[in-house]
């Protein structure tokens, strides 16, 4: 296994397969793809192909120095990349201290020793529970879209990655959720990772849209794009559309817990994860602090200041939020997630999430 994973590490063999032969030609220039992308903006594309096409042509412009930061994160997610004021994370603060179990000392403390108290010793058992999970999870949602009831969700450990959890549809009924396990698996996080991985998030996104296709290029889904950026949004609110309320905490509890020994400590995990949505509002101002030329150290300061990071932590998302197509696409998390927490309410409204190549726009 190599050191380090990326995304192009686990991609199917046939696309690997693919990207070695297109490595083994001369790159073309990204002013060059850009006016490709510019040629087929000319065409008449439906409202989808116009907005990935449109997302690819700004990063290629990004990349060749003709666009600014704010500009390309508006194309790539469809939304606008605006600062989220601190008064949400104090707000998400206020939340996270009244759901941690009672204590004194710094909410970052407090924060990192729940992590700890709640993070898996052996490793080797993240596959079972996973599949347990994913079994949950794909019960629910086909209550909201049909599945096909012999689609497989295998579980891969990865020994160290970019990412801590990644769901990847592989094609058919086949699809696999990778867990790096170079940093801890807080068993407390299982239906908030596997919801936005699998289902009702990435891979049932992928699945039923990718099987329901009526164009080609619906099967290729685009990272950095609008309808991705909502996809993310759709992650995010996963765990609280098929656990609505206390649900998942009481499934952990009865079904999860008694096997790893976790014990009941009165945290409330809605409300956790609910803050860790509204924390995702802090990377997206870093980026916008960084694109701006802010000192790095500002950017550290800041992060472990509302987004509650540790030092390894930062050493990591620093990097993530400096100008780039990724941290563009970074941005999108938390407004996509306020943009579709009230609108997915209504069950309808995920099927049609699930089923339709809508853009933020349509949202609004």
């Amino acid at each position: 296994m190599p050191a380090t994973y990326s995304y192009s590490d686990i991609v199917p063999a046939r696309s690997r397969a693919a990207s070695a032969r297109i490595e083994g030609e001369e790159p073309r220039p990204v002013g060059a793809l850009a006016a490709d992308a510019a040629r087929l903006l000319e065409r008449d594309l439906a409202p989808d192909q116009r907005a990935t096409v449109g997302a690819m042509r700004a990063v290629a412009r990004f990349l060749d120095g003709r666009l600014g930061f704010r500009d390309l994160a508006a194309q790539v997610t469809g939304l606008e990349p605006r600062w989220v004021p601190e008064s949400v994370f104090a707000r998400a603060h206020d939340r996270l201290a009244a759901a941690l179990p009672a204590g004194s000392g710094p909410l970052a403390d407090r924060w990192h020793a729940w992590q700890r108290a709640h993070a898996l010793a052996d490793t080797g058992r993240i596959p079972a529970l996973v599949e347990k999970a994913v079994a949950e999870t794909r019960a629910r949602t086909a209550a909201i879209v049909a599945l096909p009831p012999d689609e497989v969700v295998e579980c891969t450990l990865v020994p160290e990655a970019h990412f801590h959890f990644a769901g990847l549809y592989r094609g058919g009924v086949r699809s696999t959720i990778f867990v790096n396990t170079s940093v801890p698996f807080v068993v407390a996080d299982l239906l908030y990772a596997v919801a936005h991985e699998g289902h009702p998030g990435h891979i049932a996104e992928a699945l039923v849209k990718v099987r329901g296709a009526t164009r080609t290029d619906q099967r290729v889904r685009f990272l950095f794009s609008p309808p991705f950026a909502l996809g993310e949004g759709l992650g995010l609110c996963a765990e609280e559309i098929v656990f609505p309320g206390d649900e998942a905490q009481r499934w952990l509890a009865d079904t999860v817990h008694p096997d790893v020994g976790v014990e009941r400590d009165g945290s409330d995990l809605a409300a956790i994860h609910l803050a860790r949505n509204e924390l995702w509002g802090v990377w997206a101002n870093a980026a916008l602090m960084a694109a701006d030329g802010r000192p790095e150290r500002e950017l550290a300061d800041y992060l472990a200041r509302w987004a509650l990071l540790d030092d390894a932590e930062i050493a990591k998302a620093v990097p993530m939020v400096r100008p780039s197509p990724m941290s563009a696409y970074v941005i999108g998390y938390f407004h996509a997630w306020e943009l579709l927490r009230p609108w997915l309410r209504d069950r309808a409204n995920v099927r049609l999430l699930l089923t339709e190549h809508l853009l933020p726009g349509d949202i609004r």
